[in-house]
């Protein structure tokens, strides 16, 4: 089979990511090869799986294998009903730590040979993270530089860390600093919050528009999930509440007209099934129905897509 490579990018959106995994099987089975590939939040997992040589099918295999619920991790002591969680985000800043989901895919690397990311090609792997601290958007690892780090020896699961740390779902990472190394680094604050990368760019096409105007051979492909449960309106009831729906909307809203203007005909759209970010309860059936969601919108994409020209045969009304 011809093979074609591609600059892929995928879109954050929690656990709805698994449908990213079914139009990566699609992808495969046209005889795409990811050549450069970056994502946001559940799209750096997926980013990182594939930088790391993992198969959507071995993905697959994987998202069966998982209980996702056992991934959010906290101390017996704050499961008090109403005041535990409460508790908790007061002193870290999450009903969750985050922990479990980072050794998770430390592991997974791990087994395919991948700790940081000295161990990838260079440029192979570019993950958005957001510091809130000081108002910055980070695109690991080479932005970790500012804060006095070797970006080949950040962990890639670290950086997913960083990058899936929801706002008030996980505790954000916190980047320290020695008084002697802030006189010399870009960054100049003791401590560094740094939380989910939708916070400042969910679906960041935009990372490889320089190929793109240099008149790069390797064309882009956004995967991006749609039909999203945050358009729906939220009940505020509280503080907690109403920080979700921004949230929420942020995610919803970041990058659209990026992609509208530049990108609707190299972008796969997949249909989330009214999924939400942090549905992190779904039945075996609701996860294999994201997974075929997926599938079949890859699999519509490419009937469509043009190998020599690097896109759609066809263009599509941006209504």
């Amino acid at each position: 089979m011809q093979t074609t490579p591609v600059n892929a990018v995928f879109e954050g959106g929690g656990v709805k990511g698994i449908s990213l995994t079914g139009a990566v099987r699609a992808a495969e089975r046209c005889g795409i090869v990811f050549n450069r590939i970056a994502g946001t939040s559940s799209g750096s997992i997926v980013a990182a799986l594939l930088a790391a040589g993992y198969s959507a099918m071995e993905m697959r295999e994987l998202i069966e294998k998982t209980p996702f619920r056992k991934l959010l991790k906290r101390n017996p002591v704050f499961d008090t009903k109403f005041i535990g969680p409460a508790a908790r985000l007061l002193l870290r800043k999450g009903l969750y730590s985050g922990d479990a989901v980072e050794q998770w895919i430390d592991g997974l690397l791990g087994a395919k040979g991948i700790r940081n990311f000295a161990d990838l090609p260079v440029g192979k792997l570019r993950i958005v993270a957001s510091d809130i601290t000081n108002g910055r958007l980070l695109v690991l690892p080479n932005d970790i530089t500012q804060y006095g780090i070797d970006p080949g020896e950040l962990p890639v699961s670290r950086a997913i860390r960083m990058s899936t740390s929801i706002p008030y779902f996980f505790d954000p990472v916190i980047l320290k600093q020695p008084l002697k190394n802030r006189k010399k680094n870009d960054v100049k604050t003791i401590s560094s919050y740094i939380v989910d990368g939708g916070l400042l760019s969910n679906f960041p096409l935009w990372l490889f528009e320089d190929d793109v105007q240099a008149g790069t051979p390797i064309p882009v492909i956004g995967f991006q999930m749609v039909g999203r449960t945050e358009a729906q309106p939220h009940s505020i009831v509280g503080p907690i509440t109403m920080f979700q729906a921004m949230f929420d909307t942020m995610l919803s809203a970041h990058d659209e007209r990026y992609i509208e203007k530049h990108n609707l005909i190299r972008t796969i759209k997949i249909p989330s099934l009214g999924v939400s970010s942090t549905q992190f309860n779904l039945s075996p059936q609701l996860s294999n129905d994201l997974y075929e969601s997926g599938l079949s919108a890859g699999e519509k994409f490419f009937q469509s897509w043009d190998r020599k020209q690097g896109k759609l045969k066809v263009s599509f009304s941006t209504r």
